[in-house]
């Protein structure tokens, strides 16, 4: 279901400390925690997964990016209530908004440790397929920020953009780490997303890393 624009919602996310709006902010805020890791998930909704990697690894530096701003700005309402709740305040974690297609456009080359794909839109019509996040044109761009052998974890429950992910990465060229065809059977830590959590018990999650 769409978010719908809630202007005072916007304006409290442009009011986020922690929101960054540009290349300029992001890089000045990179070159200030000199040799820390970077992690980015893309297509974060809500936060729920990158803000508990941030939680779990507070010496390197996380970026949630989501392109709808009334779904980031849901994200920011989120994060301030936990920080508030549990008396902390995650200062490795940060918001952007911007199309992944440009991510070479934000990042310097190599800047990126790993990138989280989590629960993408699948875009099922055939004719939207290079909207996917798993696309090769996608995979071409991401390989721009990620530092050598850099990573992609892609998590999905369906099946079509699962196989999809899979052939995609392979003719791509990359190396496969891991594949999962059922995580949640799986006996290792999984960091659960809120739409994860709410549409497991419905079917299989799977689960992709790769390296470049």
């Amino acid at each position: 279901m769409r978010t719908r624009y809630n202007a005072k919602a916007i304006q409290k996310l442009n009011e986020f400390e922690r929101y960054i709006k540009s290349k300029e902010e992001i890089q000045n805020i990179l070159k200030n925690n000199g040799n820390k890791k970077v992690y980015l998930e893309i297509g974060m909704g809500k936060g729920d997964f990158i803000t508990q990697l941030s939680q779990l690894d507070k010496d390197s530096i996380f970026i949630g990016v989501e392109v709808s701003l009334p779904v980031l700005a849901l994200a920011v309402k989120k994060l301030k209530r936990y920080e508030e709740e549990n008396n902390i305040k995650l200062e490795n974690l940060y918001f952007m908004s911007f199309d992944a297609i440009d991510i070479a456009n934000i990042f310097e080359n190599g800047q990126i440790e790993k990138i989280y794909l989590n629960f993408s839109d699948p875009w099922p019509k055939k004719k939207h397929a290079k909207r996917r996040l798993t696309n090769e044109k996608f995979l071409a761009e991401y390989k721009k920020v990620l530092k050598e052998h850099g990573q992609i974890e892609f998590k999905t429950d369906n099946r079509g953009l699962f196989e999809y992910s899979l052939v995609s990465m392979q003719n791509y060229g990359l190396k496969f780490i891991e594949v999962y065809l059922d995580l949640h059977k799986a006996d290792v830590l999984n960091i659960e997303t809120e739409y994860e959590k709410k549409f497991s018990p419905y079917g299989p999650i799977y689960k992709i890393i790769v390296e470049y």
